[in-house]
């Protein structure tokens, strides 16, 4: 079960559905390793539909705080563990209305600066909610 924080209500009451609605599986607080300096890195979920395995990493920031900052080492974490191999891309989602810089993250512009994050998307919640939905991640 998800953490028992904000983060982990919003993947269990909105994203969960939405996944179960769009035909995909999950696997919840999976360690997927591969991050920088470290041995540990886990993500919200695996989420998987036919062959393709995709990451999942819920960011909630309901007022202004470190949550922000966190984003770009997320993104360098999600990458290195696509480029480690057996996943086809990661998705970042931001919900909450405490982000400064939730425009500037899912407008692409921050991977010009990672190199190897084109592979991780960083989208609204409500973005995501209604691609999960409909089986288009």
């Amino acid at each position: 079960m998800a953490r028992d924080t904000a983060t982990g209500g919003v993947l269990e009451q909105m994203v969960l559905p939405a996944l179960k609605l769009g035909g995909y599986t999950f696997a919840l607080q999976v360690d997927v390793g591969a991050r920088p300096g470290h041995g540990r890195h886990v993500v919200d979920a695996v989420v998987q539909k036919g062959e393709e395995r995709l990451l999942l990493s819920v960011k909630w920031q309901q007022t202004g705080g470190t949550a922000e900052q966190k984003v770009p080492f997320e993104v360098i974490c999600l990458a290195e563990t696509i480029r480690s191999g057996g996943y086809a891309k990661a998705y970042l989602v931001l919900g909450g209305e405490g982000w400064k810089l939730r425009q500037y993250y899912t407008s692409g512009a921050l991977s010009e600066h990672l190199k190897g994050a084109s592979r991780v998307e960083i989208v609204t919640l409500e973005g995501f909610i209604a691609r999960a939905n409909q089986g288009r991640l």
